[in-house]
């Protein structure tokens, strides 16, 4: 059992400055909060550069930081390709391509652009499961930080999870999207200021980037891999069983490069959202351009921690391993230096002794033990990577900065997914099915009832999420069950006006259908028929969860992208008028031709895409 970190007084004094902070933004904003339009969407009156960092910053969660810390060290550098591949093209996608249609349009929400484009019911299946899915996403957010901080503080659960509750909801209650914004970028640079110092101090501690690729070498052998798998984001994706994640190329860039990538990016209001509190149009097309130069650069700040937690201590060997070449055929030596193992300072128990680095195994909640696996080795409990670097690596006063910033990406995710449900529940649900034809202020004030009934919700939704042991599996099929088919939906409805209301209902609808045939036929390795799949029969073995993730959402996409093809040609489409600033062949392109050349959207893609191809380069 993991004992609680020792905090000063500075590093508590830092924790209330902060909570005073976001609260006192919130009080100052309540004024401007006069409209449901100035509540939802912040009167559309936010200058591009806070909005792109509140677009970065709202994806900034607890999946974020503590799930990529745990990848890093699960997967190694091979995470990076969430951002690299996953992330950056479809950002640039979306700010080129889906913000005209979003912003132009006046829509108040992805479920409503869905209504003008489509129908009420293609609007209505949307608005129910994205919901949900925000609903279940911040509880997630709840029960990561309460589980976090009851490990590390000492606090309880339940406290952890009502005090973080109470401080979101009374800044957005006040202050609604644009408190959240505000307070979104302020947890940016949290971020940023909390996280690197720990990855500089753990960077050096293990020798730099190379000492880092030496220790993680008897790592990666150990796992049965190349030395350099851990480190190395293309070499071995050639097949899937050479690498940590189990995937090869086309799995990863189709499942995740294209339908999970930019079935989030492009679809979900969480982030869109954002974007459409922006100033105007061309701030709205910049905004995720902005924020996707911080994001190709966050594998540094999030994975790297997690790598560090797996070779501060590792026991690196002193030997001869082979390794083959790009080419295949030649074999080059590799030796591996010794390495002593770092003392760890962070407060452990014996059994965290049977962990791997600094990362304890995981505990059986009901005999206290270490789990094992079918070969009876300890199970890492990854999600305590990035944490335990926080109490290995800081003293006090940077310790209260990193405990700080590692809250602030908590509320950050709950804020962003409390804000985008009372929109999509007032505007798309309340108004539309409930009460037609109030008042705004009605609308306002049914804005604030729904930041405190989401909020009970996402407590709620914190508890339920305690009794699963894989619950960070199980949200990322989640999206592969409804952004994956709702993308191939939004692709149609943007770029062909041939496709119709009916074909788009009945295309999700199939493609929803598509995911749970595919994860009902087909498990993961090691996994057994129930949560993680195979509850029709079994079919298909796949090397690791993601590899089964991926398949599924592309398995999702490409039913709902051929179905409402087919029942698109089967019905009426509408007519070219009805259409127009909502398909792209009937939209009037922007104009920009009096921004300076640096501020054009056009511009800021082409340099983001020649980074992030750099980067996939230099760590290839």
């Amino acid at each position: 059992m993991i004992r609680s970190a020792n905090l000063a007084w500075i590093d508590y004094a830092i924790m209330l400055i902060y909570f005073v902070f976001v609260l006192g933004i919130g009080y100052a904003l309540r004024r401007f909060m006069k409209t449901s339009t100035d509540f939802f969407l912040s009167g559309r009156s936010i200058p591009a550069w806070i909005t792109g960092l509140a677009f970065i910053s709202a994806n900034l969660g607890a999946q974020e930081v503590i799930g990529m810390g745990a990848s890093g060290a699960k997967y190694g550098i091979l995470t990076a390709h969430f951002y690299w591949v996953g992330a950056i093209p479809a950002m640039v996608f979306v700010g080129l391509f889906m913000m005209p249609f979003y912003y132009g349009s006046k829509a108040r929400s992805v479920p409503e652009y869905l209504k003008l484009r489509f129908d009420e019911k293609t609007r209505a299946v949307n608005a129910v499961s994205f919901a949900v899915m925000t609903v279940f996403s911040s509880g997630i957010s709840m029960y990561a930080m309460g589980k976090l901080f009851k490990l590390l503080l000492g606090w309880d659960f339940s406290f952890s999870i009502w005090v973080s509750a109470l401080i979101v909801l009374v800044y957005i209650f006040l202050g609604g999207l644009t408190s959240a914004i505000y307070n979104e970028v302020l947890q940016f640079f949290l971020i940023v200021f909390g996280f690197l110092p720990l990855v500089l101090l753990g960077l050096r501690s293990v020798g730099g980037w190379e000492g880092l690729r030496d220790r993680l070498m008897s790592v990666s052998t150990g796992r049965g891999l190349e030395p350099t798998a851990l480190t190395s984001s293309w070499t071995f994706m050639g097949h899937a069983s050479s690498n940590p994640i189990g995937v090869d190329w086309f799995t990863l860039v189709a499942g995740l490069g294209f339908v999970l990538s930019f079935g989030y990016w492009c679809t979900d209001f969480l982030v869109v959202q954002r974007a459409m509190a922006a100033d105007s149009m061309t701030a709205a097309r910049r905004t995720p351009l902005i924020a996707a130069f911080p994001k190709m650069f966050f594998p540094f700040l999030v994975i790297l921690p997690g790598m560090i937690a797996l070779a501060a201590g590792a026991g690196v060997y002193n030997k001869t391993v082979s390794q083959k070449t790009q080419g295949g055929d030649q074999v080059a030596a590799v030796q591996v230096a010794q390495v002593t193992a770092a003392p760890t300072a962070s407060p452990s128990s014996a059994a965290a002794g049977a962990g791997q680095g600094i990362i304890p195994p995981k505990e059986d909640a009901a005999t206290g033990k270490a789990e094992v696996d079918s070969n009876g080795r300890p199970v890492l409990d990854y999600d305590l990577a990035t944490p335990m670097m926080l109490v290995h690596y800081f003293p006090a006063g940077l310790l209260g900065l990193g405990l700080t910033a590692l809250l602030a990406s908590f509320m950050s995710g709950m804020a962003g997914n409390v804000t985008a449900f009372n929109t999509v529940w007032t505007y798309d649900l309340y108004q539309s099915y409930m009460r037609r034809g109030a008042s705004d202020h009605h609308y306002l004030w049914m804005g604030r009832f729904a930041t405190v009934f989401g909020i009970g919700l996402s407590v709620a939704a914190a508890y339920v999420a305690a009794s699963f042991n894989n619950i960070m599996d199980l949200l990322q099929l989640v999206f592969a069950f409804v952004n994956a088919p709702l993308f191939a939906t939004f692709a149609l409805g943007m770029f062909w006006k041939r496709s119709t209301g009916h074909a788009a209902f009945t295309g999700l609808i199939s493609g929803t259908l598509a995911a749970a045939i595919h994860h009902g036929l087909t498990l993961p390795r090691g996994a057994v028929a129930g949560v993680k799949g195979g509850y029709f029969g079994l079919v298909t073995v796949y090397p690791s969860e993601l590899a089964q993730t991926f398949w599924t959402a592309i398995f999702a996409w490409t039913t709902c992208f051929v179905v409402t093809i087919i029942v698109s040609l089967l019905t009426r489409p509408r007519p070219d008028d009805q259409l127009k600033g909502l398909v792209y062949s009937l939209t009037d392109k922007p104009k920009e031709g009096s921004l300076p050349w640096y501020k054009r959207p056009v511009v800021m893609a082409v340099a983001v895409l020649i980074l992030t191809l750099a980067l996939n380069f230099i760590f290839a």
